[in-house]
């Protein structure tokens, strides 16, 4: 199959005819960085961020091959590899953690900026760690997503900043001269005496966002027969760990796609001391569990992907964890009520009630047929 950006797919995230899996940054992007990554040495490049794969597969279309990549959802991560897959550029790159072999010695780095500061203040300063004194930073993404304040973070970390011309409603930051390096670690909060640890980029950070909180306000103290709990999309691990402290005996599974949620919460749990009752996994969706396997599971779904507002996302989250549901196994859920799940919950996992309601959230238990 002849290359292009156009022909790359999302799948395994969600599909439809108005998202997409490339745009004119990561075009942008490509261009900008093109002089500076023509003969470079195998393994001199590393990309970050990329959406689905068009800056690695751009990259490795054009000759590069050793491509150090990291992608935060493990969604993305699958993307770039069944693309690969479909053009014959499976063996150009390796996915990598976002720690210092991923930017070790780096010559050029393509980055698509992450909408949180926190997020981009991580990834800067283990760049100025780690990557080659002469590294390049490209670090672009759609105008409407960006702010000056990136440019402050960048600053942080780097001695030289140029800013392209825009493009597409697009633009690219150009880094040089890596100083005061670091690596990522978690901030932490305490909250009501449970500590919250966060990566940068991850949902809510060390706050307990208000959907979380009102769940939690209304789960069940004690779980009498349930041995097992599940906190699916955990973010940080606040429902696993809470529900770890209320109950000495529970263990608890908690999982997310986001590489920086799935470290937040081995931190949160670790920093409560029930880390040897979580069991925090990177998953997509719950697909390292078998069917009928747990009792209950809570979940405060999101309904973003990526930038995109996408209604399919958490039915599809509803649907799995019917399937992991035992019979008579309940799924406890937080969702804003003007989003009206409460018809795909019935018809998905079984008959459901409204726990408690407020003037933006509803909490509701639906039990397994």
């Amino acid at each position: 199959m002849t290359f292009s950006l156009d022909a790359l797919r999302r799948w395994p995230d969600i599909e439809a005819a108005e998202l997409t899996a490339t745009d004119a940054a990561d075009r942008l992007i490509l261009d900008e960085s093109a002089s500076a990554r023509a003969g470079g040495a195998a393994g001199s490049l590393v990309v970050i961020g990329d959406g689905y794969g068009a800056l690695t597969l751009g990259a490795a279309h054009a000759g590069a091959r050793g491509i150090r990549t990291h992608q935060d959802p493990l969604t993305g991560e699958r993307a770039l590899a069944a693309n690969a897959e479909r053009f014959g550029l499976a063996g150009a790159f390796a996915s990598l953690p976002l720690d210092a072999a991923l930017v070790r010695g780096a010559r050029v780095i393509l980055l698509r900026l992450p909408r949180s500061l926190e997020a981009l203040r991580d990834i800067a300063g283990l760049i100025a760690a780690h990557a080659g004194p002469d590294v390049a930073v490209y670090a672009g993404g759609r105008v409407k997503h960006m702010s000056l304040g990136m440019n402050d973070v960048l600053r942080e970390h780097f001695g030289r900043l140029d800013v392209t011309h825009a493009r597409q409603k697009s633009r690219v930051l150009v880094a040089r001269e890596p100083h005061d390096g670091r690596d990522p670690a978690p901030q932490r909060a305490v909250h009501d005496g449970l500590t919250v640890c966060a990566f940068g980029g991850v949902f809510a950070g060390t706050s307990i966002d208000i959907g979380t909180r009102f769940l939690l306000d209304h789960l069940p103290v004690a779980l009498p027969g349930v041995d097992e709990a599940i906190d699916f999309a955990c973010g940080t691990g606040v429902v696993a760990a809470s529900l770890a402290l209320r109950n000495p005996e529970l263990r608890l599974y908690a999982c997310d796609q986001s590489a920086a949620a799935v470290a937040s919460a081995r931190a949160t749990a670790s920093a409560n001391g029930v880390a040897d009752r979580v069991t925090v996994v990177r998953d997509d969706m719950l697909a390292a569990r078998g069917d009928a396997s747990a009792s209950l599971i809570a979940l405060n779904p999101p309904f973003h992907s990526g930038a995109a507002v996408h209604e399919a996302l958490a039915p599809r989250m509803f649907a799995d964890a019917a399937r992991v549901l035992r019979s008579g196994g309940e799924l406890w859920t937080v969702w804003n009520s003007g989003l009206r799940y409460r018809p795909a919950l019935e018809r998905l996992v079984g008959p459901t009630r409204q726990v408690a309601r407020n003037a933006k959230f509803t909490v509701t238990a639906s039990t397994k047929r």
